[in-house]
């Protein structure tokens, strides 16, 4: 899901809070110790900060606010835990220059100014944290929620904003169902969710060694070989190609993410590994290959999605990377864009359902996808049908075939290259009496039920069947 910073003093029940703003994604029970659920929340790609004070520090940490997405800010916080000696001089510059703090020394006989101070920051510490995101470091507005149960203070901050000449956001109070909408919302969005998870895939890759770089293998020339800095700077460019606020021509932006992730392909060939036993890294790199020429060559990604984008970004890593068999936390994030069907149903369509043929681990399964005219140049110019590779096929229409370069079919193409090349298949026709053609498609499942169900064969299986086989 997408990361959310939440800055939240728990002035009330912390179980109760936490019901009301995250009870939409997270799942409950809730501690109600405040230093239990920051640690429970993290794992969850949720950061609380508990003061105005840590809210401060971790905005103004640009490492820190990059593994943000969405915020969810506290009109009324307390300043900082302990007593002055504890306060930052960021905050305690704050109390001078804002709040009428007048004491030149940590200690005075009652502090009484120094409480009065914190107690005026604290009843508007978010709008104090509000401008450094928005006006400050850039942050977009549209990315914060402010809610808060002190609706007293909504006069207090609402002269601030007006002192400052800055548009009032709507505040809601944490109990209000708009505060559930609003991060369930945002928790799911499509955009958010495909650009943290490459952001996190980039970071994790980042720390790989050289032993787990595979990519040379499929470049012939050693003077077109990479390093492992040029994988970094690869890296870097892909983690911070997708804006935070979400562009309103996105779709341009994923065409032209995908056109970077695959130019390295330009000088790289599956044919050298095809003999290699996994035949998931062949697909993934006839998958790869395939994109980079036709992002070249045509327009098939014109209406390319977040799914489409999440998919090629795991192949291609899986591709260019020796990576463990499970599914690593980036690629969970990704697939999360998927409809997946369930581990049973998957099972049954791949590994449980008695086949009709049955090579070693292999099942058998006919796909019949209709096209809208006679592609006769598939009948490799002979008179009859003959068995083809699918990526082959694929590839030989994507060149002819000029009413087929913004359809679906290719992009779905791509999908199902993972199933042929995973598995025996071929590709046969059959002509209809109304001129059209029906293609048949024959390929064997590859037994994965044998595996872990969190094997990351299995679970992109599981994921990606409806995008590669549903109309």
């Amino acid at each position: 899901m997408s990361h959310f910073l939440w800055i939240e003093d728990f002035e009330n029940s912390v179980k109760t809070t936490a019901h009301d703003v995250l009870s939409s994604i997270i799942e409950e029970p809730f501690d109600n110790d405040s230093r239990k659920l920051k640690r429970k929340l993290e794992k969850e790609g949720i950061f609380l900060e508990l003061t105005f004070q840590d809210g401060l520090i971790f905005i103004r940490d640009q490492g820190k606010l990059n593994q943000i997405d969405y915020i969810i800010l506290d009109i009324d916080l307390k300043s900082h835990n302990g007593s002055i000696h504890d306060i930052s001089p960021d905050v305690l510059g704050l109390l001078y220059e804002f709040q009428d703090y007048t004491e030149t020394k940590y200690e005075s006989k009652d502090g009484e100014s120094f409480n009065k101070a914190c107690q005026d920051l604290k009843e508007i510490a978010g709008f104090y944290l509000y401008t450094q995101l928005v006006l400050e470091l850039g942050f977009p507005k549209t990315h914060i929620l402010f809610c808060s149960n002190h609706g007293e203070n909504t006069k207090t901050i609402q002269k601030a904003f007006k002192q400052a000449k800055i548009s009032l956001p709507q505040i809601y109070q944490k109990s209000d169902l708009e505060v559930k909408s609003w991060v369930k919302s945002h928790s799911d969005n499509p955009y958010s969710r495909l650009r943290r998870g490459i952001i996190e895939g980039c970071k994790y890759l980042k720390h790989l060694t050289e032993e787990e770089l595979r990519f040379n293998s499929f470049i012939q020339e050693q003077d077109k070989q990479i390093t492992l800095e040029d994988l970094h700077n690869y890296l870097d460019i892909l983690e911070n190609f997708l804006p935070l606020r979400e562009p309103p021509n996105k779709t341009t932006f994923y065409k032209l993410f995908v056109r970077t992730l695959a130019h390295e392909w330009e000088s790289a060939s599956p044919w050298i590994i095809q003999k290699s036993p996994s035949k998931e890294l062949f697909a993934f790199a006839w998958i790869m290959k395939m994109t980079r020429n036709w992002l070249a060559h045509s327009r098939v990604f014109e209406n390319i999605n977040e799914q489409d984008v999440a998919y090629l970004f795991i192949a291609n890593m899986r591709a260019m990377f020796c990576l463990k068999d499970s599914l690593i936390d980036y690629e969970k994030y990704l697939l999360q864009l998927f409809e997946p069907i369930s581990v049973a149903e998957i099972k049954k369509k791949i590994g449980d359902e008695k086949p009709k043929k049955k090579i070693g681990d292999e099942r058998s399964l006919t796909r019949e996808i209709p096209l809208e005219k006679n592609y006769d140049a598939l009948l490799k110019k002979t008179n009859k049908w003959e068995a083809i590779k699918f990526h082959e096929a694929l590839n030989y229409l994507q060149n002819k075939s000029a009413g087929l370069q913004e359809n679906n079919y290719l992009i779905q193409g791509l999908y199902q290259t993972f199933w042929f090349l995973t598995s025996p298949g071929r590709v046969s026709g059959i002509s209809m009496g109304d001129g059209s053609t029906k293609l048949n498609y024959n390929f064997r499942y590859f037994d994965y039920s044998k595996n872990k169900t969190d094997n990351y064969l299995f679970e992109l299986a599981r994921h990606i069947y409806k995008r590669s086989f549903d109309d």
